[in-house]
């Protein structure tokens, strides 16, 4: 894996990672290069709305859609990520036609949004950060799919990927959030 990049992949929590910005959590990296990498936590939605939180982006996901915690960094930022009509209509593509919308989000880059969330904050790591992690086995690495980033049960979605790979990791799904009260 060294050298390649994971941008477009899913990062699953792995047992031993306890961090509670972290724990059981499926993230999506959306860049990854030898200067660190980024991404945002899939599964973490909150009880708030978009339009409570972020009005003007309300009108792009949904009235109703949740606002999801994307990391601890910059939690005061919101980022956009969407699967679009045409793939170029993304300032960043990570997959597919699945792509952040930087900065002020342009009205004509809206119209071609299939579906879109929005994210308070993201995950970062510096150069050579996340390999650490990764030889540490923090992290169960997973290709994504669309309907991982848009999953209607969020809540659900860490363990939901740890069955599709199957074998050993179907089984960690199964283990309870607090070990000690197996």
């Amino acid at each position: 894996m060294e050298g390649e990049s994971l941008r477009g992949r899913l990062l699953i929590a792995g047992p031993g990672l306890f961090d509670p910005n972290f724990r059981r959590t499926a993230l999506l990296i959306g860049e990854h290069n030898d200067e660190g990498a980024v991404g945002v936590v899939l599964n973490r939605p909150t009880p708030a709305s978009v339009e409570e939180v972020v009005p003007p982006l309300a009108d792009v996901v949904g009235r109703d859609e949740r606002l999801f915690i994307g990391g601890p960094v910059q939690p005061q930022s919101a980022v956009l990520l969407a699967q679009f009509d045409h793939p170029d209509s993304a300032d960043l593509l990570v997959f597919d036609s699945i792509g952040f919308l930087m900065g002020e989000v342009e009205e004509e880059a809206v119209r071609g949004v299939r579906r879109a969330r929005v994210f308070a904050g993201y995950a970062g790591w510096g150069a050579g950060q996340l390999e650490a992690e990764l030889e540490q086995d923090s992290w169960i690495v997973e290709p994504a799919l669309p309907e991982d980033v848009f999953t209607d049960e969020p809540e659900q979605l860490w363990s939901s990927v740890l069955r599709r790979k199957g074998g050993r990791f179907a089984m960690l799904a199964l283990m309870p959030f607090d070990p000690s009260m197996n």
